[in-house]
Formats: C-alpha cells, structure tokens, sequence
C-alpha cells in the first residue's frame, strides 16, 4: 500500500478525541496503539482485540508517528560539563 494511502487511514479532527490522531472512522488513538506495542503487545493481539482493525490501519499508526518526528528537534534534558 502507498505512504499515502495509509496516512489516509489517520484522521485528525478536533470534533474527535480534542483533534488527537486517530485511526479514520474510529475514536481508536494513534497513540493507544503504539503504547501497546512498547508494553509487549503484537500485532496479531491488537487484531484480536480491536477485530474491526486492519493490518495496514496498524502500519498506518507507525508511519505516521514516524512522520510525525521528522520534523521534532530533540535537545537533551541534561547537560554533560564540558
């Protein structure tokens, strides 16, 4: 599937979850999803959870968050002594 194509698949809409990103057509967060993921969670247990979800919805989740951080400029929270 394109990058577009799946980026189609998150909506961002202030009416729904105060404009946090979701999946389209869902009040399901992007951010729920990859929360579930650093905790341990798969795939296919995200897909037997949430059974109306696709693999390419998931995919979706991760492109985004990774366009997302593209343009973040990251500084360290703390400074070494020189």
């Amino acid at each position: 599937m394109a990058e577009q194509q799946l980026l189609e698949r998150i909506s961002i809409d202030p009416r729904v979850m105060a404009g946090s990103p979701v999946i389209a057509g869902t009040r399901l967060p992007v951010v729920t999803f990859l929360r579930l993921f650093a905790y341990g969670a798969t795939a296919a247990d995200i897909l037997e959870e949430y059974q109306h979800l696709t693999p390419e919805d998931i995919q979706a989740c991760f492109l985004f968050a990774s366009k997302s951080l593209e343009t973040v400029a990251f500084l360290p929270l703390v400074t070494e002594p020189a």
